[in-house]
C-alpha cells in the first residue's frame, strides 16, 4: 500500500509569504496497489501431495489465520495446497482482468491440476458446493473438513470421499497423514 500525506495550509488565500503559511489540515490518502489475477500454477516436488482447498471466506485477518492454521497442519501431514483467495485474489489485493470468472477461468483449472479438494464446510456456501460437484464430476477425491458439531448437507457428504470433524487445526494432520500416503500410492500404481 502506497500512502501519500498532503498538507493543505494557507492563513489567508492572498497570503503568499512562507511565513504565513500555517497548516490547516492534514489528509492522508492510501492508494492500495492492485495486482492483476493471475491463474494458479502449482510447483510440487515429485511425489507431493497437492490439494485445492476452498472454503467460504470472509474478508479479513481471523479467516486469513484460520487458512493458514489449517494450511500448517496439511503440510505437517504432507499436504500443500492451493488458495484461491491468497493465490490468485493475494488476499483482496489482486483484481480479476475484465471479462474473466474466478470459478471458471481461475479455480476451475486449479482443481484439475490438484491431487484432490478439501473442503472446509464448518460455514455452509453455494461455491463450496460448486466446488465438490466439479471435483466429483472431474474424479479427484473430496475431503470434508469441518467444526466439530458442523451440519454437513446430505449432498456434501454423498459427494465427499471422506468427512473429518475437528476441535483443532492440529487435529487434522494424523488423518491426513493417512490420506497422504493412500494417495501417494494411487499416484504410483
Amino acid at each position: 500500500m502506497l500512502s501519500f500525506l498532503l498538507l493543505y495550509h494557507l492563513q489567508k488565500p492572498e497570503d503568499t509569504k512562507k511565513e504565513a503559511l500555517v497548516p490547516l489540515s492534514c489528509i492522508c490518502y492510501n492508494i492500495i496497489m492492485t495486482k492483476i489475477a493471475e491463474p494458479v500454477t502449482i510447483h510440487r516436488k515429485p511425489g507431493a501431495i497437492h490439494s485445492f482447498f476452498a472454503l467460504k471466506f470472509h474478508d479479513g485477518d481471523s479467516d486469513k489465520a484460520k487458512v493458514e492454521a489449517i494450511e500448517s497442519a496439511l503440510n505437517e501431514a504432507g499436504i500443500t495446497i492451493t488458495v484461491i483467495a491468497r493465490d490468485v485474489e493475494k488476499w483482496g489485493q489482486a483484481t480479476i482482468p475484465e471479462g474473466k470468472n474466478l470459478m471458471i477461468d481461475y479455480a476451475f483449472p486449479a482443481m484439475k491440476q490438484c491431487d484432490c479438494n478439501i473442503i472446509e464446510f464448518s460455514e455452509k456456501g453455494v461455491g463450496l458446493g460448486i466446488n465438490a460437484g466439479y471435483c466429483y464430476a472431474i474424479g479427484k477425491p473430496i475431503f470434508v473438513i469441518a467444526k466439530t458439531g458442523s451440519d454437513i448437507s446430505t449432498t456434501i457428504s454423498n459427494l465427499a470421499t471422506k468427512v473429518i470433524f475437528y476441535d483443532e487445526p492440529r487435529d487434522l494432520i494424523n488423518p491426513f497423514k493417512q490420506i497422504a500416503k493412500e494417495l501417494s500410492a494411487t499416484k504410483t500404481n
